[in-house]
Parts: structure tokens; C-alpha cells; sequence
């Protein structure tokens, strides 16, 4: 199935893998974020904490950064297992397929802790870049 069709798939999709799509590094991931200027699932939150007068607004975002640095240690743990399993499943002989071509759990596995590692490091990216940002001196 993986050599004669096309993947077009993102890494974000379990069809992505499932057509022996290549696993991503952390830092790839990281690029990524980095390249489609993504702001992840709670910038509302994270936008919410950077409107707040000082030093609230310093304070919120080092929380906020704090709760997404200890959501990408278990996400990368995670990650790591799962790629492992995935390179154990590809080695597999495989199975006789159905008429119908589904991906398998691993696939699934993959596609969820790349968008979860995706979400973790734009969010730390973003306030990164919020907390480098000087505050006006002169903001009364």
C-alpha cells in the first residue's frame, strides 16, 4: 500500500503514517510551528494573560508557560513510545488487507502526539515571544 500511492497526507493526519509517511523530530515539529506562525488551541488564554497590566501579565504568561512546559515532558514521553511502536508495527509482515484500507491504532497514536507536541510548542513558542517583548515604560 505505501509504495504505489501517493502521501499527501500532513503529519498531523493518521493516514500520514499509515502510508509510511516519515516520523517528525521535536524539532521539526518545532520548525513547523515556527514556519506556519500557528498560535495552538489556547490563544485566547495565553492572548487574555498578555492584555493584563504588569506584572499580572508577566506572572500569567510564566504560569501559562509552566502548565505547557509540563504538558510537552509527558507529550514527548509519550511520543517517543509511540514512535517506537510504530517502527516495531512497520516491521511487522503484512497482514492481509480488507477491501477496504483503514489505518491502524499506531496510525491514529501518531497522528494525535504530533498535534499534541504541535499544540505544546506553539503555545511556548508564542509566549516565548510574548515574554521577550519589553512593556512600554511609559504604559500608564
Amino acid at each position: 500500500m505505501t509504495q504505489d500511492t501517493e502521501n499527501t497526507y500532513c503529519p498531523g493526519h493518521p493516514w500520514y503514517y499509515f502510508l509510511g509517511g516519515k516520523v517528525l523530530t521535536p524539532k521539526q515539529i518545532l520548525e513547523s510551528v515556527i514556519q506556519t506562525k500557528y498560535s495552538g488551541y489556547d490563544r485566547d488564554n495565553i492572548t487574555k494573560a498578555d492584555q493584563k497590566p504588569e506584572p499580572q501579565r508577566c506572572e500569567q504568561l510564566r504560569k501559562l508557560r509552566l502548565k505547557f512546559l509540563g504538558d510537552l515532558k509527558k507529550d514527548l514521553t509519550i511520543y517517543r513510545e509511540v514512535v517506537r511502536k510504530l517502527h516495531a508495527h512497520r516491521k511487522l509482515p503484512p497482514i492481509e488487507q480488507c477491501s477496504v484500507p483503514r489505518c491502524d491504532d499506531i496510525d491514529v497514536a501518531m497522528s494525535l502526539k504530533h498535534n499534541h507536541l504541535f499544540n505544546d510548542f506553539a503555545h511556548l513558542y508564542k509566549i516565548d515571544m510574548l515574554l521577550a517583548q519589553q512593556p512600554d515604560l511609559f504604559d500608564f
